[in-house]
């Protein structure tokens, strides 16, 4: 998808996001024959957040536009009248942006701790608007002090691309106790000159890292799952190939490796007209990766600072565009000032990497490759010795299939990341068990007549099943399933495109939680389904 077709490609770019709905779905008669000039403001299917029937309080954490980027800051005050212990806090952004513009992508801080990291849609030339919330429950530690708030979705405003983004952030807090325990801590990575360091308090007895990692930025780490090893001819490079493994290492030792995310931003696989109303999977709320690192609680509680650092595997030497920030979420044991422990088990699977060229008049790329990692330790606390495994086993295949000039261009991926965490302590032993898959299967292609077509279907599924004594004690599947098809002419005028597309998500969450069943369809921006299931 790059040479010819990146020329043309809009680059720049839940805890669940529901993008509120603004209309009703339309009638086949009111669908135009192409594109317009204004469509659908943005919607996925995903379920909102729902909000507790208690009290609440709002604070405004940013109102703002994005013309550059200069960094909007601010300060946040902890709401008045909810108390400092809540059930539920939710983050709401609403934007609008009108005219020309790229994706963006952006975060915001509060007391330098990242509680979102999101992109944008592309506008309209009359406009859109589009609303994201997040549960952003477990950061309550933070919002109990006041602090800074920082944000940017770095922007370019010129006579070309005149989109201004517009943006309101909320934050609005309900009473009453959460429905699971919240960390009692939410550290970050502090810049030494031996590296990134963190020092935990003394008496952590359960660890957590999140990663929220994006290759991002408009180079080929922007789409890294189609990089291609030596001799072949493809415009993005990588000796390894595609394989992309997200690893956070304790004092030099591997304590925690991901399958990252294959994101798709709104201008994503040459085809704007893919994204304008459906975004992909977690565009707008990119979700972090986690780790449970509770084996390392015992060396981490020595009260010194230990080296913390996160890199993505297989991005070629001095090759930029991942973004990694770091947040440690961290449970205390309130009934000791110092807990001990250590690591008893590090068992590290050589990473097994094939990706092979074959020639030919349609050229390929065939890759294999994973990793395994089994990590233990314990932790002596003021309920007695609790052991935690962890155990993650990663895998990716990919078919890269190309035509000479990248006139036609095709993926179809596959990622697994297999997660065994179980604790072992008083009373029985608890294990989740979590199986994720995310799926990438398209073609980009150019015609004879400069019609460039993208058939795209992306996929994000989760299984998670949490026993206690070996009986089921909680479940949950997942499957959101986005697929898309659209074609327009290249370099044209906007109102020569002759734009026309069909595109549609359903997302299904069923388990012991409850259920939610969504299809969303939409045809040349019009919103044509819009069916709940459950």
């Amino acid at each position: 998808m790059r040479s010819r077709i990146v020329m043309s490609m809009l680059a720049g770019l839940t805890l669940l996001a529901g993008v509120l709905l603004g209309a009703a779905p339309a009638r086949s008669a009111d669908v135009p024959a192409e594109f317009g000039t204004d469509w659908h403001d943005p919607v996925t299917a995903a379920p909102p957040v729902t909000a507790p029937h208690t009290k609440s309080c709002r604070v405004t954490l940013a109102e703002t536009q994005f013309r550059d980027f200069t960094p909007y800051k601010g300060t946040y005050t902890p709401p008045e009248g909810c108390g400092d212990r809540w059930s539920k806090v939710v983050l709401r952004l609403d934007g609008k942006v009108k005219g020309r513009q790229y994706d963006r992508l952006g975060y915001l801080h509060v007391g330098g701790v990242e509680i979102l990291r999101t992109s944008t849609p592309e506008p309209s030339p009359d406009g859109i608007e589009w609303s994201v919330e997040k549960d952003v429950t477990r950061y309550s530690s933070t919002f109990r002090d006041p602090g800074d708030v920082e944000m940017l979705i770095g922007n370019v405003v010129d006579d070309t691309y005149t989109g201004v983004i517009d943006v309101k952030v909320t934050l609005t807090f309900y009473a009453g106790r959460p429905a699971t325990t919240v960390p009692d801590r939410v550290l970050t990575l502090t810049d030494t000159a031996a590296g990134t360091t963190l020092t935990a308090p003394r008496n952590s007895e359960r660890v957590v890292a999140e990663v929220y990692a994006t290759g991002s930025g408009g180079g080929c780490e922007e789409f890294w799952y189609l990089a291609a090893p030596d001799p072949a001819p493809y415009s993005c490079k990588a000796a390894g190939g595609p394989y992309r493994e997200v690893q956070v290492k304790v004092d030099g030792q591997l304590a925690g490796i991901a399958a990252p995310f294959p994101n798709v931003w709104t201008g994503g696989w040459s085809n704007p007209f893919l994204w304008y109303v459906v975004p992909g999977p977690r565009a707008f709320d990119v979700r972090p990766v986690e780790y449970d690192l509770t084996p390392y609680a015992g060396i981490l509680d020595d009260g010194r600072p230990h080296r913390v650092e996160v890199s993505v595997v297989g991005v070629p030497a001095g090759q930029t565009g991942w973004s990694t920030p770091v947040n440690v979420l961290v449970w205390q044991d309130a009934g000791r000032a110092h807990v001990t422990g250590g690591l008893t088990v590090h068992k590290e699977g050589d990473i097994r990497n094939s990706s092979s060229y074959t020639p030919g008049s349609e050229h390929r790329v065939d890759t294999d490759a994973g990793h395994r990692l089994t990590v233990a330790g314990y932790v002596d606390t003021s309920h007695g010795r609790v052991t935690t495994t962890v155990s993650r086993t990663l895998a990716n295949t990919s078919a890269h299939r190309w035509t000479e000039g990248e006139t036609t261009d095709g993926l179809d991926a596959t990622w697994t990341d297999d997660e065994s965490v179980t604790t072992d302590g008083r009373g029985p032993a608890r294990t989740t068990r979590t199986h994720r898959t995310y799926t990438m299967n398209g073609t980009t292609a150019i015609g004879a007549d400069d019609r460039l077509r993208t058939v795209l279907t992306l996929g994000d599924r989760a299984a998670v099943a949490e026993t206690r004594g070996g009986r089921r004690t909680a479940w949950s599947r997942l499957d959101d399933t986005y697929t898309g098809d659209a074609t327009y002419t290249l370099d044209v005028p906007r109102d020569q495109r002759h734009a026309v597309g069909t595109t549609s998500e359903r997302y299904r969450l069923h388990g012991s939680g409850g259920c939610h069943d969504r299809s969303l369809t939409t045809v040349q921006g019009v919103l044509t389904e819009d069916d709940s299931r459950c």
